[in-house]
């Protein structure tokens, strides 16, 4: 099997770098006190799921309009199907996808921790993909009752 041969693309931050302003801290929501918001989300009937550069393009929008802090993405294109497998690493934590374009199905991942807020990566990927049809499941990590 031959793997594409698309550049790496990484991005080093220094810690130094980041001013983090106490983001990273458990959320008290409805009498419930948890480490953070994972949104397990599936798209059916989805479009562009070969297009690794929109793919990357979304990922830093969805960090961006999340309130995310973006620390380094990763992403592989496999052949001969051109599906995606995908990390943006976020100091709250993580952004994956990964796609199967001969389906129209992506299964992406959403863990943001502190004060990011990761229902709102969802939009930027209604407009990225254009799925027929979206799931999203809801988890609240390391929940405790307040």
């Amino acid at each position: 099997m031959a793997l594409a041969s698309a550049p790496l693309k990484l991005c080093v931050v220094n810690q130094s770098d980041i001013t983090y302003d106490d983001k990273d801290h458990f959320i008290e929501r409805n009498g419930v006190s948890y480490a953070g918001t994972h949104l397990i989300i599936d798209l059916w009937g989805a479009k562009n799921l070969d297009n690794i550069n929109l793919i990357e393009a979304a990922f830093r929008e969805a960090v961006v309009n999340a309130g995310a802090t973006l620390l380094h993405t990763h992403f592989h294109h496999f052949t001969p199907n051109g599906g995606v497998s995908g990390v943006a690493v976020l100091a709250e934590s993580h952004i994956s996808i990964h796609s199967w374009p001969e389906k129209g199905y992506a299964a992406l991942d959403v863990f943001m921790r502190g004060d990011a807020q990761p229902h709102q990566t969802i939009q930027i990927f209604k407009k990225a993909f254009s799925p027929d049809r979206i799931l999203v499941n809801e988890q609240m990590r390391g929940g405790t009752f307040a």
